[in-house]
């Protein structure tokens, strides 16, 4: 039975609705045509709406086991994937450059944003500042300039 795992408590509503969402994403994955989903989507909620109204616990976790265990079996074999999520084509594509390669701006291009560059080199000034109250000043390492 494949379930995801759980970090900290999960309330049971947030596990039905968990659970559904899947079942749709499960579904889409089957079915290309719109209203072919649609009609089997309208089947399955009324599955979940059945069960609705069910109070005793025992009985619901073992519809939901019994849930999880069919969405497994059922899964499709090459499920997909939004392109920004986790295993799609564009996930992590766009690499975000780190924040020293503004210190190697040419000053022409600085000067067209010097704004931005006053405030930063203000903030470069508080953050070496708050360093130095925090850990103190670093010693010079003896045999360098």
């Amino acid at each position: 039975m494949a379930q995801l795992p759980v970090l900290g408590l999960v309330s049971h509503t947030r596990k039905v609705q968990n659970l559904y969402k899947r079942s749709l994403r499960h579904l889409e994955n089957w079915y290309d045509r719109r209203e072919v989903f649609r009609y089997h989507a309208v089947l399955m909620r009324k599955k979940f709406d059945d069960n609705r109204e069910i109070k005793d616990m025992r009985i619901v976790k073992d519809l939901m086991n019994k849930a999880e265990d069919e969405l497994f079996q059922k899964a499709h074999w090459h499920p997909r994937k939004f392109p920004e999520s986790p295993g799609g084509v564009a996930y992590a594509r766009e690499v975000i450059p780190p924040d020293w390669v503004l210190d190697y701006w040419h000053p022409l291009e600085k000067a067209q944003y010097k704004d931005y560059f006053a405030r930063r080199e203000q903030r470069k000034i508080e953050f070496i500042r708050e360093w130095d109250k925090k850990y103190g000043k670093t010693s010079p390492v003896p045999g360098e300039h």
